[in-house]
């Protein structure tokens, strides 16, 4: 049997990368991106206006890894910003983002893009985050990562924040407030504690 394979793939698709913060999620991301990029194949990355913490025109994982990124306030900048001959659309962070995320990647998916989105699949709770669950849900591939309890050394799928409640009650109750290592730590079921 012979099979004809298209001289030109039509179909787009979308990824997801999820997982607790110290996971690898972005550095999975960029991975991602720099051999597409090898393969010299257009990509343009986005991020939320919102996520400051190291750079505000790169996407940067928390070893310093970066590459250079537009952000964006809502998802509906990233149709408006597509340039000509763009083959993927990579978005870091995207549990800060608007639900309307996941109809873009629609979109841009059904215009035959690969959409790589990347971001916690849960909050400070252990509760799904933003449109994360959403966009694991209709995505064709899921990578979950893992990072280490900081407690017990086990893998690690839960962000602990370590704001204690007494000292800022204001900001410890807050769902969404950007920080790294200061703020958060990698937990294991067992040693997550969401009251905290």
């Amino acid at each position: 049997m012979n099979i004809q394979l298209p001289t030109v793939w039509n179909t787009g698709w979308i990824e997801v990368i999820c997982g607790s913060m110290f996971s690898g999620k972005t550095e999975e991301l960029i991975r991602r991106i720099k051999r597409a990029q090898i393969a010299k194949q257009k990509v343009q990355i986005f991020k939320p206006l919102l996520d400051n913490r190291y750079s505000l025109d790169h996407v940067t994982s928390h070893s310093s890894q970066k590459i250079d990124a537009q952000n964006i306030e809502n998802p509906e900048e990233i149709l408006s910003r597509l340039e000509d001959y763009t083959r993927i659309v990579a978005i870091d962070e995207a549990q800060f983002l608007a639900p309307s995320i996941l109809d873009i990647s629609h979109r841009l998916a059904n215009r035959g893009l690969r959409v790589i989105v990347a971001g916690l699949d849960m909050d400070y709770r252990g509760v799904p985050f933003g449109p994360m669950p959403q966009l694991m849900a209709v995505a064709e591939f899921v990578t979950k990562m893992s990072a280490i309890c900081t407690v017990c050394g086990n893998p690690a799928s839960r962000t602990q924040r370590i704001i204690q409640s007494d000292t800022d009650t204001e900001t410890s109750q807050k769902q969404i407030v950007v920080g790294a290592g200061e703020l958060y730590e990698a937990r294991c079921r067992r040693c997550f504690d969401p009251k905290i």
